[in-house]
């Protein structure tokens, strides 16, 4: 038989593509969160208080960031502070995921949601000895965005009680 270098890159060529993540402009699983997409300010904050985050898609459309800054009057004690969190939102064996990293060193691991075009849950993993958490939001037909943090009890992964919650506008 007799060794033909046409075809075998051809055959090569057919095997790369083949093997290849999916092109761009394939649907990432990201659709039916895009109405998070856009720039947030914190409405009826606190004195002294303010927030602004920004949801983003990234990599061709196929990830989704946000990146969030909270500053914190000094009240009862505590002096003010600022929180700054980035979260990447991805698609990973046919589910959303996403990992959260902040500027107190936390770091959740979330699995993605989407309950409708206009609203999500992303919740953490269940671990005996540590805490769960819990963060949705919910788009409101006012054009505002709701969001809820809820952390549930080492032991309890299913009692979650209200942590912080926000409502934003969006700016842009």
């Amino acid at each position: 038989m007799m060794f033909r270098p046409g075809v075998a890159i051809a055959v090569m060529l057919m095997s790369a593509v083949a093997t290849a993540p999916g092109q761009p402009g394939t649907p990432s699983g990201l659709t039916s969160l895009r109405f998070l997409l856009g720039d947030w300010t914190a409405v009826n904050t606190a004195p002294g208080e303010s927030g602004r985050f920004t949801f983003s898609l990234g990599v061709q459309d196929r990830i989704m960031t946000r990146t969030n800054a909270a500053n914190y009057a000094a009240r009862n004690g505590r002096p003010a502070s600022r929180h700054d969190d980035f979260m990447i939102i991805y698609a990973e064996g046919g589910k959303l995921k996403a990992d959260y990293f902040d500027s107190e060193q936390h770091v959740i691991r979330y699995v993605v949601e989407p309950r409708s075009d206009h609203e999500v849950v992303f919740a953490s993993a269940a671990k005996p000895s540590e805490p769960r958490y819990r963060l949705s939001y919910t788009a409101r037909s006012d054009g505002t965005l709701a969001g809820q943090f809820d952390v549930a009890p080492p032991g309890q992964p299913d009692g979650f009680k209200p942590y912080l919650s926000w409502t934003a506008r969006k700016r842009r």
